[in-house]
């Protein structure tokens, strides 16, 4: 019998494959093409204290291997998020963590601090927002600024505290260690990249934002390399993510030294992605006589 399932935090999951936030909503959608109970995790898409309208549009456009996005976190804020998502997946047999975003200390320790009783399994912290009291550098391009976020969240979450890194830094080893150092529980990377698309035809830019994050398979390379220099600069689990779209791809961040990983653009494509990685990781268990999937964990040093 093999197992797959991992350890997060403490929180034990069914198996490794979760969802990216911004790329699965709540699941509705996508119930309607499989069972999301078979899932180890759902994110979701990022939550504010108060409802966010986004950036304007054009903010979504394809480029080779990959997609650029402007979205501006757009969502409903937390009320709604409570009384209409949260109900939704407390159906399920997987477990949930929040995305939680914010432009101030205080606005993500008032998300955090309304879902202390809800059935939330963890949190995930979205520090590629812009801190609007600093000049709007983003809180994860900033190790200080990192490990004081961390730490303001730590002290009222009661769930356990994921801080998802931005790729956008000169070191994510010294970012990974700032996560830890103010108690984060785990980390999450990559978030997207900065990118920018010409439109040549119509002398312009192709994102009204001018620039977006790049996702999808084109920033894989790089997720991989920087999953395995955080999961060697720190000694809390990591969760990988960044162009994962079949089990070989989610099998090489885990041999990196991810415990987890995360499916985003790829749900774009194909909505069974993640259960083709489900599938496709125990049958190359079968294949290589493995029975525990803890044993491919790490496994590149």
């Amino acid at each position: 019998m093999k197992n797959l399932s991992v350890d997060i935090c403490g929180v034990t999951l069914k198996n490794p494959v979760m969802t990216a936030s911004g790329t699965f909503g709540s699941g509705e959608e996508f119930n309607e093409f499989f069972d999301i109970g078979r899932l180890g995790a759902v994110v979701t898409k990022g939550v504010a204290l108060t409802p966010w309208e986004g950036n304007p549009v054009p903010r979504v456009c394809e480029v080779k291997s990959g997609m650029l996005n402007a979205i501006g976190l757009q969502n409903p804020g937390i009320d709604v998020f409570m009384s209409r998502d949260l109900p939704f997946l407390s159906r399920f047999d997987t477990r949930v963590g929040v995305n939680v975003c914010g432009k101030t200390q205080e606005d993500y320790c008032g998300v955090v601090l309304r879902l202390r009783e809800a059935p939330v399994d963890f949190l995930e912290i979205n520090v590629s927002c812009p801190n609007v009291k600093e000049g709007g550098i983003a809180f994860g391009q900033d190790p200080k600024a990192l490990e004081r976020i961390t730490r303001a969240v730590k002290e009222v979450a009661a769930q356990p505290v994921i801080m998802k890194l931005s790729p956008n830094v000169t070191d994510i080893s010294e970012m990974a260690r700032a996560a830890e150092a103010g108690g984060a529980d785990g980390i999450s990377l990559i978030n997207t990249l900065t990118g920018m698309k010409i439109d040549i035809y119509r002398r312009t830019f192709a994102l009204a934002n001018k620039t977006g994050g790049l996702s999808g398979p084109a920033i894989k390379p790089v997720a991989v390399r920087m999953v395995y220099q955080a999961a060697h600069a720190v000694s809390i689990p990591v969760i990988g993510m960044g162009g994962i779209s079949t089990a070989e791809d989610a099998l090489e961040f885990m041999m990196a030294g991810a415990t987890a990983i995360s499916i985003g653009t790829a749900n774009f494509h194909d909505p069974l992605t993640a259960i083709h990685i489900i599938e496709g990781i125990e049958e190359f268990m079968d294949r290589q006589g493995i029975a525990d999937i803890r044993e491919i964990i790490g496994a590149v040093r």
